[in-house]
């Protein structure tokens, strides 16, 4: 497996956990654990970026994991 698609799945990896975090701060009704839920949700965008910014830096690098 290269850099690149393990960056990929990552990130999908990533996705998928912040999309967890969104659904269930919409449901929590405590708003202690909700304000926790969303701050967690915010700091998982900022890694999200990061991941964005590497890949397309190794796409870069690397135009033949472009697209895959």
């Amino acid at each position: 497996m290269t850099v690149s698609s393990q960056v990929k799945q990552t990130l999908a990896s990533l996705k998928g956990s912040r999309a967890t975090l969104e659904s269930f701060a919409a449901i929590e009704e405590n708003e202690v654990a909700k304000a926790t839920l969303t701050r967690n949700q915010e700091r998982l965008d900022q890694v999200i970026a990061s991941f964005e910014k590497r890949l397309s830096e190794l796409e870069f690098e690397e135009p033949q994991y472009k697209g895959f």
